[in-house]
């Protein structure tokens, strides 16, 4: 997780990409607002974009840290932790 990796999508533009979820996919968001939320899955007919809503990516992530912490990939956690308190204050 410590390299940044952009997407550009056919509408929303220059996406971001927040952490892999499982093989094949990642959750992605909108680079400048922040607001809008992607599961990008890459299979054999190349790239799809999934938009998710808030809840669902911030529910997403929560599952995604459980796994870093149980294992034991502490930088990794580190990571998504403070991303997720920079896309998700409060």
């Amino acid at each position: 997780m410590t390299s940044e990796n952009y997407l550009n999508h056919p509408t929303f533009g220059l996406l971001y990409r927040i952490c892999v979820v499982e093989e094949n996919q990642e959750l992605f968001t909108t680079l400048y607002a922040q607001r809008i939320f992607f599961l990008v899955t890459n299979n054999a007919d190349g790239l799809s974009f999934q938009p998710l809503t808030r809840a669902d990516a911030r529910l997403m992530l929560d599952n995604r840290i459980r796994i870093l912490k149980r294992n034991g990939q502490i930088l990794e956690y580190q990571e998504l932790q403070a991303m997720i308190q920079q896309n998700f204050p409060g």
